[in-house]
């Protein structure tokens, strides 16, 4: 393999079977895209690792496997090479004072454990497609599930697991997970306060997500599913990013025109979320998940 041009991928996926949070299209929604990644996109199967909550999966997405899955892709990485992560799960936001702002919140991932994934770290640089950047137009939603956990359940299930009386989210996970908590909640108020260091050059992160922060992204079951056609769960964004990949299937799409297509196939599907794109200008109107053109003989 030439240096560079590697292709790897982290695709996530939690359904909590057997809980109250249990959802169903998430690892349906994993298994489509470790199919397209490889057959349209040029992945090798070897380079692309799953994590999933189903029976007998081998690798568990616990907190402490999706971020040790990252770092290993991340160390194999070399300058021009394609990274990708997929999550499909809950996500949640969590309140946290801060001592010269009014209440502040952290968006975070739901790994199967509920050992909580910060994304506070995380710096795509500009909104492309979001919500000052474009109408928000959806109607009526379909019934389904939403990937979201409520800040309070998130803290009456860690209360009940570490029987200790207090709102701090943190302690919880501290008692739960000790070393393996995510940094935010192993770091002080003082730090967490401190200027963040921003990276010399600019952000080449390209982030799609399957709605506005204030929304919640569809989780459809399998009843609802057939309902609207597919015969089987699936999340509502994954979903219809393969409807757009499959409709396009011999043109190269740009990061752009995925979000704005997916955001009208959930349009027209009848649910009420917007798909957004943070990245920089350059990236937006890059292929999504491009791939190197094969040198000629």
């Amino acid at each position: 393999m030439e240096k560079g041009k590697k292709r790897l991928a982290v695709l996530v996926g939690c359904n909590y079977p057997n809980t109250q949070y249990e959802l169903h299209g998430c690892i349906n929604d994993v298994l489509a895209m470790r199919e397209v990644l490889v057959k349209r996109f040029g992945f090798d199967p070897q380079n692309v690792e799953l994590l999933m909550d189903a029976p007998g999966s081998p690798v568990l997405p616990t907190g402490t496997n999706v971020k040790a899955a990252l770092d290993r892709m991340v160390d194999r990485a070399e300058a021009g090479d394609v990274l990708f992560f997929h999550y499909s799960g809950h996500g949640t936001r969590i309140p946290r004072p801060r001592h010269k702002l009014p209440l502040w919140q952290d968006e975070a991932i739901v790994p199967c454990d509920f050992n909580l994934i910060t994304g506070n770290n995380q710096y795509i640089e500009k909104e492309q497609i979001g919500p000052y950047t474009a109408l928000c137009d959806g109607g009526a939603s379909l019934s389904h599930a939403p990937r979201t956990i409520p800040f309070n359940s998130l803290l009456h299930h860690l209360s009940s697991l570490t029987k200790i009386n207090t709102s701090d989210i943190g302690t919880h996970l501290l008692e739960c997970f000790g070393s393996e908590a995510s940094l935010r909640f192993r770091r002080t108020l003082e730090e967490l306060d401190a200027p963040i260091d921003l990276p010399v050059k600019p952000d080449e992160g390209i982030l799609l997500s399957g709605c506005q922060a204030e929304e919640t992204s569809a989780d459809m079951s399998p009843s609802a599913a057939a309902a609207g056609g597919a015969g089987k769960a699936y999340g509502a964004f994954s979903n219809a990013v393969q409807i757009v990949l499959r409709e396009n299937a011999g043109r190269r799409l740009s990061n752009r025109e995925v979000v704005a297509a997916a955001r009208a196939v959930l349009r027209a599907q009848g649910f009420a979320q917007h798909p957004c794109l943070y990245c920089s200008d350059e990236n937006a109107d890059a292929p999504f998940l491009w791939r190197p053109e094969p040198a000629e003989e």
